[in-house]
């Protein structure tokens, strides 16, 4: 179904996937139904068919939405200026520990809390996560391969396979972040990514 164009639509689309990222980064894809997301971005139920062709499609385009604003936010911290790459490293790394908690996230650790729901639930939405994973880890292996480049860290003879430890790494720390409810697992992560890359701050 076709999307109404101009800046009103667009908004109306934004603020219907910024309702669903605050109330599904809290309850999950299954535990959040249309009626809910709507009321919260007050916008009429009928309206939601004007941007999305179902709850499926709209789950597609929330992790779509998610994982642009996330690269985006990569991309910011890996062109810092006066920093090496092992210091953008760090604060990238402390960005996931501010932004994963397990108290409340806002929608900003969507990934983790609906990967393992909707990969089994939806190829589309499995598509969606694996396209964004993909993106955060190719980024995560150029600061690294980059790093190593100038000295700043040591990456050992293949960064890409090293970025996608230190993501499996992190993203199970983010897990049992919210089982233990302590910070334990993220100072666990950041402590054997210092180790991995030898970096000294």
């Amino acid at each position: 179904m076709n999307s109404p164009t101009g800046t009103a639509g667009t908004d109306v689309r934004q603020k219907i996937l910024a309702s669903g990222r605050r109330t599904m980064g809290g309850k999950g894809f299954s535990g959040v139904g249309l009626n809910e997301v709507l009321a919260a971005a007050g916008v009429p139920k009928g309206s939601f068919y004007h941007y999305f062709a179902s709850k499926e499609a709209f789950g597609e385009a929330l992790l779509q939405d998610y994982f642009d604003e996330y690269l985006a936010e990569m991309d910011q911290i890996f062109r810092a200026p006066g920093q090496t790459k092992a210091q953008q490293l760090e604060a990238y790394f402390a960005a996931w520990m501010d932004n994963q908690s397990f108290d409340n996230c806002q929608g900003k650790c969507l990934a983790v809390k609906l990967g393992a729901e909707v990969a089994d639930l939806s190829p589309a939405m499995r598509a969606a996560l694996k396209d964004g994973t993909d993106g955060i880890i190719a980024r995560l292996a150029r600061a690294i391969e980059t790093g190593a480049a100038g000295g700043s860290l040591q990456a050992g003879s293949d960064p890409a396979a090293l970025a996608q430890s230190l993501y499996q790494l992190w993203l199970g720390a983010s897990i049992m972040v919210k089982i233990v409810r302590t910070a334990q697992p993220f100072d666990n992560a950041m402590r054997t990514t210092r180790q991995v890359l030898h970096l000294s701050l």
